[in-house]
């Protein structure tokens, strides 16, 4: 099978190489890749928001899939577009992925298909008076969130009120978040710890795959600005074999049946951001397709074949068996650029990249190749990842930290604690 993965994160990085490890890939293409991918894939220099030239690639390439990594190409209509000439799309059309691209949308869903979610008002620009007189009255904590894409950076936690007129003004009257920000939802502060389970779908039957656990925050102890994920860990282990049925039942699957009822059946991957809070799971946030970087240690402790399991989704028939968790654990921890998430230098060289070992995998997230050399190119730059055959996270911790005391470059930041919080769930 001839195959076209679209992105060039360190998401991608992950995606292409599990799918480089099934038997049945002959070509495996990114567009554009990155130094990454390069060496276990071709890089394409394709513009991706020109469908044409996606298409016309397809064509004279024989791709029979295409697995769209990142949600804007998905939220422009790429994989609608890609349909039309009959090409196998891993990736929701533009009307499901408003599951994302509108939170508003992604409530109204929720709320329809009885989910368990966060109580929220929602207001547009048009109304700010309204919006600044709701904030006057509202309990605190509470989260005010961008409606539209905002590079997972559109959440704002306001412990107080000036917080939030503060916020208000941010997204409103700065357009901090651009067009993103022309409608807000204010919604509760839920109290519990986070989850991200990936539902791979036909767009009726589904399959989660093992839950992660990202790290959202910049600063040690969730502490600072939410960031595009500072790193992660996976299996989750707040994440037990009961709650997960009852993840599938009460959150994915009437979600699933809600869109397919509204005419915006999803075929892809569901992301469910969740909270486990006293009265249970509850839905933060869904994404219309894999989280960074919970993609970076979910798909290392998966055994099968990965591409197979894309492809059947693709083709809307779900082979539920074609991959399996494998009893393994894995750590990443993210390489960021100093100054992140707001303004940070580029072009720094990275050294240590030739470091080996069997029990890491170095992805490559914000990076370029200039005169061979690999120099950052962003503000989260790689993921260093440490799996392990079998269930052990703190092990898991500790290879990846080792490892990234190998890597470098002038302003390198991770966060000291990823992985921490699920060891008092272990048994």
């Amino acid at each position: 099978m001839n195959v076209l993965l679209i992105g060039s994160g360190g998401r991608e990085h992950a995606i292409a190489l599990k799918i480089r490890h099934s038997k049945n890939v002959s070509s495996l293409y990114c567009a554009p890749g990155n130094p990454g991918t390069e060496n276990i894939a071709k890089n394409i220099p394709l513009n991706v928001s020109d469908h044409t030239s996606v298409k016309d690639f397809c064509s004279q390439n024989k791709i029979e899939l295409v697995v769209i990594g990142p949600e804007q190409p998905l939220v422009d209509g790429l994989a609608d577009y890609l349909r039309a000439f009959d090409i196998k799309v891993f990736g929701p059309s533009t009307k499901a992925a408003q599951i994302e691209s509108s939170k508003a949308f992604a409530k109204k869903i929720m709320i329809d298909a009885h989910v368990p979610t966060a109580s929220f008002v929602e207001f547009t620009e048009n109304h700010l008076s309204e919006s600044k007189e709701y904030l006057k009255s509202a309990n605190y904590p509470l989260v005010i969130k961008a409606d539209g894409l905002a590079a997972g950076k559109g959440v704002l936690i306001c412990t107080n009120l000036n917080d939030a007129q503060s916020a208000i003004k941010e997204i409103f009257e700065d357009k901090v978040f651009g067009k993103s920000g022309n409608k807000i939802i204010i919604e509760e502060f839920l109290v519990g710890e986070e989850a991200s389970i990936f539902a791979i779908t036909d767009g009726e039957k589904f399959v989660c795959l093992p839950a992660a656990q990202d790290h959202k925050r910049i600063g040690d102890g969730d502490t600072g600005k939410n960031t595009g994920g500072m790193g992660a860990c996976a299996p989750a282990p707040i994440i037990t074999t009961e709650l997960l049925k009852k993840i599938e039942d009460e959150i994915i699957s009437p979600t699933l049946k809600q869109m397919r009822e509204t005419g915006n059946a999803f075929i892809g991957c569901l992301y469910a951001g969740l909270i486990i809070t006293e009265s249970g799971p509850k839905v933060i946030e869904f994404n219309c397709r894999f989280g960074d970087p919970e993609t970076q240690v979910v798909l290392p402790v998966l055994q099968g074949d990965f591409l197979e399991l894309l492809y059947s989704a693709a083709n809307e028939n779900l082979d539920i068996n074609s991959v399996k968790y494998s009893g393994g654990s894995a750590v990443c921890v993210v390489a960021a650029s100093k100054g992140y998430p707001d303004e940070y230098k580029k072009e720094f060289e990275i050294s240590g990249l030739d470091y080996s070992d069997e029990e890491i995998i170095v992805y490559h997230a914000g990076t370029k190749k200039e005169n061979g050399k690999i120099l950052t190119n962003g503000g989260r730059v790689l993921g260093i990842t440490s799996v392990i055959k079998n269930y052990d996270l703190k092990l898991a911790q500790q290879k990846a930290y080792s490892a990234i005391e190998k890597i470098s470059f002038e302003g390198m930041y991770c966060r000291k604690d990823i992985a921490e919080k699920a060891f008092k769930h272990l048994k």
